[in-house]
């Protein structure tokens, strides 16, 4: 029965800290996306380190650094976590994400895909899991068409846009119907002009 209580306890402290390691991987996704510097920096360590290429930033940093440049290049963008392993060892876990970004350019008809992976190293605390070391690849990519965004058949249809900023919707809580969000519309496509 011992034995069984403590395999018991160290599956749920395996299974709490992967879910709690990739929600770190998937606020600083949603960070990026949203412009939020507080949830991007709140993925890191203070001390953390950022690689990406041959720009290296403080986790303290990353935020003031990434959030010019991808306004800066794209009209809107989602990074998309898909694939994640993780290795824990005590306090320390390395962890490999692949992600799909998807960045729509500033011209509103062409959109960059970028596939690649982050290799992280997560460490555990003041019990809270952050990222210590995050080193990106890219491994893929490439532009697409994205003008059927600017098409009737597409802007006819009102979906919600995604701002890149906390009046985004999915700040709101709790969500009802009768929220206003941003829509696609051909007045909207043109005012991002």
């Amino acid at each position: 029965m011992t034995d069984d209580l403590e395999a018991l306890r160290r599956d749920v402290r395996y299974l709490k800290d992967r879910a709690e390691i990739l929600d770190c991987v998937a606020r600083h996704a949603r960070g990026c996306d949203r412009h939020d510097d507080a949830l991007i920096t709140g993925a890191y360590h203070p001390d953390a380190t950022d690689e990406h290429g041959h720009t290296t930033n403080s986790g303290a940093d990353y935020a003031a650094w990434v959030n010019p440049t991808h306004a800066a290049t794209s009209h809107t963008h989602l990074h998309n976590i898909t694939t994640h392993t993780c290795d824990i060892d005590g306090d320390t876990a390395h962890c490999e994400s692949y992600s799909l970004v998807v960045l729509l350019g500033k011209d509103g008809r062409t959109a960059q895909i970028i596939n690649g992976r982050y290799l992280d190293r997560l460490e555990r605390r003041d019990g809270r899991w952050r990222i210590a070391l995050r080193r990106s690849t890219v491994e893929v990519m490439f532009t697409a068409d994205a003008s059927v965004l600017k098409s009737p058949f597409f802007t006819d249809q009102g979906y919600l846009k995604g701002t890149r900023d906390t009046t985004d919707l999915s700040y709101q809580r709790p969500l009802t119907l009768e929220q206003a969000g941003s829509r696609w519309s051909s007045t909207t496509q043109a005012n991002s002009r």
